[in-house]
This record gives structure tokens, C-alpha cells and sequence, in this order.
């Protein structure tokens, strides 16, 4: 797409959010003036009955006529309130639900063409869609087995969605751009890094025999934990544009009724649920990074069942031994190694002053000691985390954004399911044991370890090392010895490239010559 078409783009989009309300709504609190009157103008653009309703209800309705791609690139926002702020985040999480439905027919053509089998040899009975979001709507369908039918989930992608993303990408890359240029102290937030991950993490999701692969890994790894799982793939009828996985019969955790009536006990679920996610992040360095309660369900046992992995999160050894130094630093108060860990880990620039950044998580540790647990919100902590790293030029670290996000959003599934839930009791049984086998003498053994099979894997290249070596250096002396010389094709090709170039210098020359030319007559005539 060209830089114009780009441009239409985005004044399309521009208009849209104006009428629909959403630019009025922005808030401008500690913004110049200019903010306050632009506000205004797009204020007595946008139709009334935006201006009467809530802020999210703007956005849900801006983002019905923008596309089903602007409802993923709001959920991918959602997940960076380092970027759009903590309300704006929460009111765009609400984008979820808010999809339409698209023709069975197209669904059963999508499969057809992904696992190059008609559907009726694949379901014994296909139903009509349950479940529809950006990417991908979910119809209830019915397999054939030696021991009879079997109700299966299948999960299809939206026809032309692609496509459709690629365009409205073009925009988001305008976008990221003018910020960086028209907003330098935006640029710690890397904004087009931003939308490289968008662009990343959507392409992936959008490849569904991926999400199965996601699946069959958070179940391997899984498998023997309490309380918690996630549906079983069937890999036959799986592709890239469809995902035919385990029909759980549960409730959603957003029915907090219907699981009190069912008598589940919902103070033990709220722990389970953040023990589980603690236990993915630091024990595996995988975990479900969409875990809001429409892709929770508990089954009749009582076990969680997520679904949905279209969005997952890892992180590396490294970064969870930092996490866990920074997670015990708060816990023990010791400030000064929160602050170590964050320049170690290269979060802070080394310019910064470490006591000075020691004082500042101080001041948010501080206050979380002096009140009870209960009520102490992760929300709350992450978002002055925020205002104090911008204080500190740490850039982002969309790894750890996302994981931030999704612990908020576990956190506030838990509250909901219980109002007094203490998240620090419930985390401490997962985070002490890890802390204890990473941190402590276990972990010079695990380093030692992996210090051998890295030695084990250098000493195995050697050979290898050693010949491209010894080949380097005669290539080198023979060219010592005759010149650096290049084969006729590239010699050919670098003598057009050279005649191409020089036609267009002699051209601009020309250009110049002729401009200098004009001016000198205009002068001589003026005088």
C-alpha cells in the first residue's frame, strides 16, 4: 500500500472515531491547551447520541464500523497500558464480545480448502456459530468414534480477515511513526516495535494449526498439575484455517452465580487460578497471555479449563530470574536489589543513578506493606510501576508487558470470584518453592549444568569452526597475493549499476545546471 493510501486511511479512521465520540472522550488532563480545543471541536462533530453514552461504548461502536481488524489491534492495545493508559486499556478489553457473526457456508468453505476434505466426511454434524471475535468464530459440531459421536469445538478463521489486517496495519505503521517524529518522549515506548509485535503476534494467531501447537504444549506441561487444564486438540481436522479441539461442558468464570449454584467453591478456585498462571510464567516460561473470563471455564469436577490460546507469552530463563528477584524484592523490602535487578537486566539506562531508582520503588513498596493484603490491587502497583519508569527512560519490554497484563487480568478474575481474595497468600506456595530451587543453592547447580552442555556444544562445533577458519585465512592470502577480483556476473552487474547511477547524476546535473541557468536571466532581466 502506498504512503497516500495509508493517509486515506487514517483520515478514515480519524473521522469515525471523531463522530462516533471517542476523540471527545479522551482524556486531556495535563496536555497543552491546543488538546482542550481540538476536544472541543470534535465534540460538535460527533452525533449526540455518542456524546450520551459511556467511553467504552464509543469505542466498541468505532471500532464495529472500522472492521474486525481494529477489534484486534484494541484487544493487542489492551494488553499495553504502558502505551494507552490503564483506563483506556480496561475500557478496550471490552472488545472481546463484540464481534458478528459470519455465514455457516463460509466456515464450512474455509475447511474445506484447509484440510482439503469436505465437511461433511470431517463432523457428523455442524452447527450454527456460538462464539465470534476478531479472527475467528466457534461452531459446536459433532465427530464420529468406535464408541459413537463425540462433541467437538471448532474454531475457524473470519473469510478475508488477512487481507483486511495487512491494509489496516499500513495505518498502524503511519501512526507508530508520527508518533515517534512528533512526540520524542514517546519513543521509550517504542511505538513501531509495538506494532511489529501486534503484526507478529496477530500473523501467528491467525495461523490456527499454531494455537493448536500452543495448546498441546500448555497440556504437556500441564498435565500434572492441579486444578487446571486446557482442551485436547484433535490434530485430524485441525489446519491452518481451522482448530477442532475438545467440547468442555462448564461454566464460564464470568457466571459467578451459576457457579455458586452448581456449588463450587469459589475462594479455592480464585487461588487455583493465580497459583496455576505463577506456576506456567516462572516453573515453564509459557503461559495463556488471554485469560479473561470468557476463556476460563470450570468443569463439573471443579478444574479450570482455559481455552482459546490465540495469544501466549514466554519468557526466558534470564527474564524469570529477574522477575523472581524483583517479586522477592518487594516482598522483603529490600529496594536497592529491585533497583540492582532492573539496571542488571538493562530495564534502566546506565546513566541513571541506582540509589535514586532504589528511592523510587521505595516509594511504591512502602505503601503496599502498610495496608492489608486484600487490598492491595496489582493494577494499582503496575500502574505506578509505569509512572515511575517513564521517570527513569526504561523502555518497553513488550515480554513483560504482556505477562503484567495478564496477571492483572487473573488477579481480577480471582477478586471477582472472591471479593476478600489475598493475592500475595495465594501466590507465596508457588513463588517460595521457585524462589527456593532458582535462587538459592539449587540454582549454582542448574547454572553449572547449563554451563557444561554449552561447552559440550562449542567443543562439538569445533571441527567445524576450525575448517571455516583455516578456509577464511587462505581466501584472505590469496587475496593479499591477487587482488580482490569478482566473477563476470558481478562484475557485469556492477558495471550496470554504475551506468544506471551515473545516467541519473548526469540527469540531476542537468536539472541543476538548467535551474541555476533560469535564475541567472530572471536576475539579469529583474536588474
Amino acid at each position: 500500500m502506498s504512503t497516500f493510501s495509508a493517509y486515506v486511511r487514517l483520515a478514515r479512521v480519524g473521522w469515525i472515531l471523531v463522530r462516533e465520540g471517542v476523540v471527545a472522550a479522551l482524556p486531556s488532563e495535563g496536555l497543552p491547551p491546543i488538546v482542550g480545543v481540538v476536544k472541543k471541536i470534535a465534540a460538535s462533530l460527533a452525533r449526540k447520541r455518542a456524546l450520551h453514552s459511556e467511553r467504552s461504548d464509543r469505542l466498541a461502536q468505532a471500532v464495529e464500523r472500522l472492521g474486525p481488524s481494529y477489534v484486534k489491534i484494541g484487544q493487542f492495545l489492551a494488553t499495553r497500558p504502558d502505551v494507552v493508559g490503564t483506563d483506556m486499556a480496561a475500557d478496550l478489553a471490552g472488545l472481546q464480545d463484540r464481534m458478528a457473526f459470519f455465514p455457516t457456508e463460509s466456515a464450512q468453505n474455509a475447511i474445506r480448502d484447509s484440510l482439503g476434505r469436505p465437511v461433511q466426511e470431517l463432523y457428523a454434524q455442524f452447527g450454527a456459530p456460538i462464539a465470534a471475535a476478531s479472527i475467528a468464530q466457534v461452531h459446536p459440531c459433532e465427530v464420529q468414534t468406535a464408541y459413537g459421536p463425540r462433541k467437538v469445538a471448532v474454531k475457524v478463521i473470519r473469510p478475508g480477515v488477512r487481507q483486511r489486517f495487512a491494509a489496516d496495519l499500513e495505518v498502524m505503521y503511519l501512526v507508530s511513526h508520527l508518533q515517534e517524529r512528533l512526540l520524542p518522549h514517546t519513543r521509550r515506548l517504542r511505538p513501531v516495535e509495538v506494532t511489529k509485535a501486534l503484526e507478529q503476534t496477530t500473523r501467528l494467531e491467525m495461523d490456527l494449526r499454531l494455537e493448536a501447537a500452543a495448546l498441546s504444549e500448555l497440556a504437556e506441561n500441564t498435565k500434572d498439575d492441579p486444578g487446571f487444564r486446557v482442551p485436547e486438540v484433535d490434530w485430524e481436522r485441525t489446519g491452518r484455517d481451522v482448530i477442532t479441539m475438545e467440547w468442555i461442558d462448564g461454566i464460564k468464570m464470568s457466571d459467578v452465580a451459576a457457579l455458586k449454584a452448581a456449588g463450587h467453591d469459589l475462594n479455592a478456585l480464585a487461588d487455583t487460578l493465580i497459583q496455576s498462571f505463577l506456576r506456567h510464567t516462572l516453573r515453564d516460561g509459557f503461559f495463556h497471555a488471554d485469560m479473561h473470563p470468557g476463556n476460563l471455564f470450570v468443569d463439573p469436577a471443579g478444574v479450570i479449563v482455559a481455552v482459546d490460546m490465540g495469544i501466549s507469552g514466554r519468557l526466558g530463563k534470564k527474564e524469570r530470574r529477574f522477575l523472581a528477584e524483583i517479586l522477592y524484592g518487594f516482598i522483603t523490602s529490600d529496594y536497592m536489589r529491585v533497583a540492582e535487578v532492573h539496571f542488571e537486566a538493562g530495564y534502566v539506562p546506565s546513566h541513571h543513578n541506582v540509589a535514586s531508582f532504589a528511592q523510587a520503588i521505595r516509594a511504591i513498596g512502602e505503601p503496599i506493606h502498610g495496608q492489608p493484603a486484600e487490598t492491595i490491587s496489582m493494577a494499582r502497583l503496575l500502574t505506578l510501576l509505569f509512572e515511575v519508569t517513564e521517570l527513569f527512560d526504561m523502555e518497553t519490554r513488550p515480554e513483560l508487558v504482556m505477562l503484567q497484563k495478564t496477571m492483572v487480568v487473573v488477579e481480577g478474575v480471582s477478586r471477582m470470584l472472591n471479593p476478600q481474595f489475598n493475592m500475595w497468600k495465594a501466590s507465596e506456595p508457588v513463588v517460595s518453592q521457585w524462589i527456593r530451587n532458582h535462587l538459592g543453592p539449587k540454582r549454582i547447580v542448574t547454572d553449572v549444568k547449563d554451563g557444561f552442555r554449552a561447552a559440550v556444544r562449542v567443543a562439538e562445533a569445533l571441527p567445524e569452526i576450525a575448517a571455516k577458519t583455516e578456509k577464511f585465512h587462505s581466501e584472505l592470502m590469496h587475496m593479499s597475493e591477487h587482488g580482490l577480483r569478482f566473477d563476470p556476473a558481478t562484475a557485469d552487474a556492477i558495471g550496470k549499476a554504475e551506468a544506471h547511477h551515473g545516467r541519473y547524476g548526469r540527469i540531476a546535473l542537468w536539472i541543476i545546471a538548467i535551474s541555476c541557468l533560469y535564475m541567472a536571466i530572471h536576475m539579469a532581466m529583474a536588474g
